[in-house]
């Protein structure tokens, strides 16, 4: 039986959930996401809750319940009040910069990097070490992070490149004479 999947998603003043047949809607704020329900489990609203219930109990059903019910919940928090990820940037005369629609970073090559920004997302660069990626999809945002950090990875050396402002990078010790 599912942990996750037994509780319902309590959806907050402010936002409208729609469920029409397999497919679930969420209105907010922040913008509108849709999720296609798989056909293992279904959802319901009463009383200003989504509860997601599994069709039948087979395995398939029941690891989607929970997946279901995280998404779910994921969605209604991402149009209600937003996530967002912070990057930060080590290295001498690593810096970025919002450029109109494009994040213009420069990591040390001998070219500086045109990042175009999504339209479903906004990236702020309040100092030119970090930058701040915000949206309302869980996971739009955080695969937009893992590009932007896929450009120069922290090396474990001296710690330069682009890291997760929570991630720490392990040092290693550099040669001996």
């Amino acid at each position: 039986m599912s942990r996750i999947g037994k509780y319902p998603v309590a959806v907050p003043s402010g936002v409208d959930v729609q469920i029409a047949g397999q497919m679930l809607t969420a209105k907010g704020k922040l913008g509108a996401l849709s999720l296609a329900l798989a056909s293992d489990v279904t959802a319901s609203l009463e009383d200003g809750k989504v509860w997601i219930k599994p069709v039948a109990e087979t395995k398939q059903a029941r690891t989607l319940w929970g997946t279901t019910r995280s998404l779910v919940a994921n969605m209604v928090t991402g149009v209600s009040t937003g996530f967002s990820v912070n990057l930060e940037i080590n290295g001498v005369g690593y810096r970025a910069a919002v450029q109109g629609k494009n994040l213009n970073l420069q990591l040390g090559y001998s070219h500086d990097i045109d990042f175009p920004i999504p339209d479903d997302v906004k990236i702020v660069c309040d100092k030119p070490t970090s930058i701040i990626i915000s949206g309302a999809d869980k996971q739009r945002v955080g695969q937009i992070a893992a590009k932007i950090r896929e450009f120069r990875k922290p090396e474990p050396y001296k710690g330069k490149g682009v890291k997760y402002s929570t991630e720490t990078i392990r040092r290693k010790e550099g040669k001996k004479k």
